[in-house]
């Protein structure tokens, strides 16, 4: 199989994401992000104490369909892993089908059960999934049939039901099709910005024997420290708080220039766009530049300017 990198199949010897997830201290994630969580970013928060990584939602229906579609959405280094796949499905083929494309280029792969985004949900993929556990049942069973390297995960994210009796009986029922873990974002489909109930991912935790992943308002290394401890959750997953700063994992109250620098080296040998790139320095850089000194920087047209800006404004040696 063809990817974008023409890269050879990872190891035997790669680290096995269970392993970390049983270890004793919490295992520390980057959630899966559209058009975030792409390779670059993903070696970046390696390099700052993240254990597991998500690539960002891959549509599984074309990306079975459509070499195209494959060398686009996903690609992958030596370095990216332990690496874990997340795939949009509305039926247990194409979930199947895309996770023996991946497999042997990845660590697991992991069924999204939470985009509450209408369209998704009107595609019959993301969120809405929680209120159809026997597809989520027949997703993982079919998938684990037919991959049969038992140290290859095959797991769910899922919102939060309002009543957490539901949330419970849908985990139940994954990790009877066998499931290897489940990430529990702690809010419900109609949620956005309100606090996350570390109670429904605390009451899955407790209610499951495999690992329990807690997703939500991890902003600093103390915030996944107090969310383990207070659900019991095995790992815990950051998305936005990450994109403002990579180093979170690391203890580092905000991004640190060497992870800017490590940045811009990471993006420049993946030949990552550059739009992307500012992007990411966008959010990397909220906190150490003015309102008036982000208005200039948001708006910088071209990878000479930033660094150019970066050397004048931030003393950065690039």
């Amino acid at each position: 199989m063809t990817m974008a990198a023409e890269l050879l199949p990872q190891t035997v010897d790669s680290i096995k994401p269970l392993e970390i997830l049983c270890a004793e201290k919490p295992a520390f994630v980057c959630a899966p992000m559209v058009r975030y969580s792409k390779l670059a970013f993903r070696n970046l928060v390696r390099i700052y104490g993240c254990d597991i990584a998500f690539s960002p939602m891959i549509m599984s229906d074309s990306f079975v369909k459509s070499q195209k579609a494959r060398d686009s959405e996903f690609t992958t280094n030596a370095a990216d892993k332990p690496l874990i796949v997340q795939f949009a499905a509305n039926n247990a083929a194409d979930f199947a089908c895309a996770a023996e494309l991946v497999a042997k280029w990845c660590q697991g792969v992991d069924l999204n059960c939470g985009c509450p985004q209408r369209w998704a949900q009107q595609e019959g993929i993301g969120a809405c999934l929680i209120n159809k556990p026997q597809l989520v049942f027949d997703v993982v069973r079919q998938t684990r049939n037919r991959i049969a390297d038992t140290d290859f995960t095959i797991s769910v994210k899922i919102r939060v039901h309002k009543d957490i009796r539901e949330t419970v009986e849908l985990c139940r029922r994954a990790e009877a099709a066998g499931v290897s873990f489940i990430s529990v974002h702690g809010r419900t489909i109609s949620q956005r910005r309100e606090p996350v109930d570390r109670e429904a991912i605390a009451a899955v935790a407790a209610a499951v024997r495999v690992p329990v992943i807690a997703n939500g308002d991890v902003r600093t290394l103390q915030d996944a420290l107090s969310t383990a401890e207070s659900t019991g959750a095995k790992g815990v997953m950051a998305a936005q708080g990450l994109l403002n700063n990579p180093a979170l994992f690391s203890g580092a109250e905000f991004t640190p220039l060497s992870c800017v620098r490590d940045w811009l080296r990471l993006a420049t040998d993946t030949g990552t766009p550059f739009t992307c790139t500012h992007h990411h320095l966008i959010y990397m850089l909220e906190r150490q530049l003015p309102r008036n000194l982000r208005r200039t920087f948001n708006v910088l047209p071209s990878h000479a300017a930033v660094l150019e800006f970066l050397r004048d404004q931030l003393a950065l040696d690039v």
